[in-house]
């Protein structure tokens, strides 16, 4: 699940290795010198620059991790398409590039199955990913969904001139709920975000939070073992909600959305909305423009129809 990645390893290495010089990008290019906004649009990243080149500057701007590889063909595709729409995006996201054979260990942190990998890095935390080569109009769509998503929450572009601007205060709303769940308590977190939401109903990030709030306290009261009682009992509804919530927990929503888009095709009049209104409620955990989202709705309008 996007945001739930652990990158904390790379952050605290107890013995760097020394910087290692750039990597070639995947077309053979050099790194792009920087724009008019001081960041270079293409950078190679390694173990050592993780997290100056990731993690900080993902505070200002989204960065797109390409995770690729020397011998990957996809990559050849895709490589070049990514650095030519950063040059194209002038600074508002950058490009880091990292072979996964020379750093295994980010490619451990982002638990990289396969190569090419992209995954979109904003605040410090993942945001959204994609495996594999994309056509460039699918490309566009995902960064242009990863820009909304941050749009007005990130610093920006350091600027070229004058005094920074003054950062915007935060929202108290927001502070109280956030510092009720640094502490666990997932009730009062969720009382907080609900205040919110009575004084603004469309409130996008309040909506988004207690959601996230309100499955994490679903799925700590399931059993860890519900997904091998789930395969156990295939026609056994409750288990198989429990074990999609263990699934999705765990990092491995492709396994939650197959499991529920298969009990919504083999189910049938209450049971078939049941399984199906969960499945949509899990969709919202993310981003809709998620390759994985995407897919799986396409899976189940299938089931569906």
């Amino acid at each position: 699940m996007s945001g739930a990645v652990d990158l904390s390893a790379l952050k605290e290495r107890a013995a760097a290795p020394p910087p290692q010089a750039p990597a070639p990008s995947g077309d053979g290019a050099t790194p792009a010198a920087p724009d008019s906004t001081g960041l270079a649009p293409v950078i190679d990243v390694t173990e050592a620059t993780f997290e100056a080149e990731v993690l900080v500057r993902s505070q200002q701007v989204p960065v797109v991790v390409d995770l690729w590889a020397t011998w990957c063909e996809p990559c050849k595709q895709l490589s070049p398409l990514l650095e030519k729409l950063a040059r194209e995006a002038g600074g508002t996201w950058v490009l880091a590039k990292v072979d996964v054979d020379a750093n295994p260990r980010i490619a451990q942190a982002f638990g990289v199955q396969s190569v090419p990998t992209v995954v979109a890095i904003a605040g410090g935390q993942p945001l959204a990913d994609f495996q594999g080569a994309q056509p460039e109009p699918q490309l566009r769509q995902w960064l242009a969904a990863v820009q909304q998503a941050v749009a007005g929450k990130l610093s920006g572009p350091p600027a070229g001139d004058g005094d920074p601007d003054e950062p915007e205060p935060e929202d108290p709303r927001f502070v109280a709920a956030e510092a009720a769940l640094d502490e666990g308590d997932l009730s009062a977190a969720e009382a907080e975000f609900q205040k919110i939401l009575d004084e603004e109903p469309a409130n996008a990030e309040a909506q988004g939070a207690i959601r996230q709030v309100r499955f994490l306290a679903r799925v700590q009261s399931v059993d860890p073992g519900a997904v091998a009682a789930a395969d156990a009992a295939p026609n056994d509804i409750d288990a198989q909600l429990q074990a999609a919530d263990v699934e999705l927990y765990s990092q491995a929503p492709d396994a939650a959305f197959a499991r529920l888009i298969g009990l919504v095709a083999r189910s049938a009049g209450d049971d078939k909305t049941r399984v199906r209104t969960r499945l949509l409620e899990l969709f919202e955990l993310f981003d809709p423009a998620e390759p994985v989202v995407m897919t799986a709705r396409r899976k189940l309008a299938a089931a569906l129809y």
